[in-house]
């Protein structure tokens, strides 16, 4: 099983990369990061606490929280694990979530 980062999710670590980078230099943006990769590569053994997309979003799925980011994941076809998105925990979580959700290959 492995950890595959999909489009919308990619752009988002991006983001999150030059945000924190601007914000607090590259030692801290470069930390994050590898902190939130290190995360992903938990959810299989269960390492993180996962809870199931609220029904609301009319998606199935998974998120947790990492540090100040929400991270939506769900099963992907051969039982990879497919990251959707990573949304900071300020965004206005279900239109982002929607949009991000819908994209990418399963």
């Amino acid at each position: 099983m492995s950890v595959r980062v999909q489009a919308a999710a990619s752009l988002r670590i991006d983001e999150i990369y030059q945000y924190t980078q601007h914000q607090w230099g590259k030692r801290q943006a470069d930390k994050y990061i590898k902190g939130l990769f290190a995360a992903f590569d938990r959810i299989a053994s269960r390492g993180v606490l996962s809870k199931p997309v609220p029904a609301e979003f009319g998606v199935s799925g998974f998120f947790f929280r990492y540090e100040r980011h929400i991270v939506y994941w769900r099963y992907l076809s051969g039982g990879d694990i497919g990251i959707v998105s990573i949304l900071h925990e300020r965004m206005h979580q279900i239109d982002r979530f929607a949009d991000d959700f819908g994209s990418g290959p399963t």
